[in-house]
């Protein structure tokens, strides 16, 4: 699909970029190792410029949540018609809701989901149980803040288990041992996360079927992309995209493998889950809804995330290369939904 862009418009917008960038943050006494998993390389920041110039606006940086934070606090936030945040923040459950509420309080529309749905979609937990709620299978699951919470209380299930940080994304957490066999590796796990991310634990079951994950954009009714089937790696069954942090550390290569066939009837049903969960949860403009199947091959819900990356290796960037589209092209017309939502563009 060729590019039509700049088109015919009302005038030239400013529209603000927040973003947490890789390596611009200090590190903080008791971070776990890959506190900075979620934070975009300069390359993404670069693509989103690039968007944004493609429908004739002007990008303005406004940096990290602090910086925001500082800019307001002495008045010197630029005047912007918008503004999209991709910022990660740090340490709490609200940690993505930080730009969305101070651009909310300086009265600056925001492209893509408000900070409620941030926080919440944030909480593996609480977003099951409203997608659940909404007609969308998803995993029983137990949550605890310390082994100690596990004696007497019922497993959700049968061994194997997966034992991952509540609020956390980008597989921020999750490692070899996070599979767990037995109720001894249960205990350890739980401890493991619990010390490190200092959260509660989620504990769920394990499901031995492929990983996919959808990607939505636009509003009633977000409209999916093509599903991409996630690598799992051979051993474990773990998404490998989880995993590499790890065996780049041990210098340990990684095999992975693809177990599923994604037929049309798989995929259809997939885009219709992810939408409902959209919808659920609120969301606004893009999102990202991850999905494994069960034994009996029907999809499980795992999360949503409506920050995904826009990095060009990222699902946006593996989308627009099978699309057949240079990936300014795909994320200008992303931008130019939210902006058609903010009433915005023409």
């Amino acid at each position: 699909m060729r590019a039509r862009y700049p088109r015919k418009r009302m005038r030239m917008l400013a529209i603000g970029l927040a973003y947490d960038l890789l390596g611009s943050s200090p590190s903080r006494p008791g971070a776990p190792p890959d506190a900075d998993a979620e934070f975009e390389p300069e390359a993404t920041v670069e693509v989103l410029e690039a968007a944004i110039a493609r429908l004739g606006h002007r990008s303005v940086r406004l940096g990290n949540p602090h910086a925001l934070l500082t800019q307001a606090g002495k008045g010197e936030v630029p005047t912007l018609d918008a503004a999209m945040t991709i910022a990660e923040g740090f340490g709490t459950r609200n940690r993505e809701a930080w730009v969305p509420v101070l651009l909310e309080m300086l009265a600056v529309p925001t492209l893509g989901s408000d900070a409620l749905t941030l926080s919440l979609s944030l909480d593996k937990a609480w977003t099951k149980d409203v997608v659940a709620a909404a007609g969308v299978p998803v995993l029983p699951h137990l949550s605890v803040r310390s082994a100690r919470e596990l004696g007497g209380r019922p497993l959700p299930g049968a061994f194997p288990l997966f034992v991952k940080p509540r609020w956390e994304g980008t597989a921020k957490g999750i490692a070899p041992t996070s599979r767990v066999e037995d109720p001894q590796a249960l205990v350890r796990e739980v401890e493991r996360v619990a010390q490190t991310y200092r959260q509660p634990v989620l504990i769920e079951p394990f499901l031995p079927g492929a990983e996919y994950t959808v990607t939505l954009i636009g509003n009633a009714p977000p409209r999916p992309l093509p599903v991409l089937q996630r690598a799992l790696e051979r051993e474990t069954g773990i998404g490998l995209h989880a995993l590499e942090r790890h065996a780049a550390a041990s210098n340990r290569p990684l095999s992975h493998c693809l177990p599923g066939e994604l037929t049309p009837a798989l995929e259809e049903r997939l885009g219709e889950l992810a939408a409902r969960a959209f919808n659920a949860l609120e969301c606004r403009d893009f999102a990202r809804a991850d999905f494994r199947l069960d034994a009996q091959g029907q999809p499980r819900f795992l999360e949503m995330n409506p920050l995904p990356t826009f990095a060009p290796d990222g699902s946006f960037g593996i989308l627009a290369e099978l699309l057949g589209r240079p990936l300014p092209d795909l994320l200008a017309e992303v931008i130019e939904g939210g902006l058609s939502r903010l009433g915005l563009a023409p």
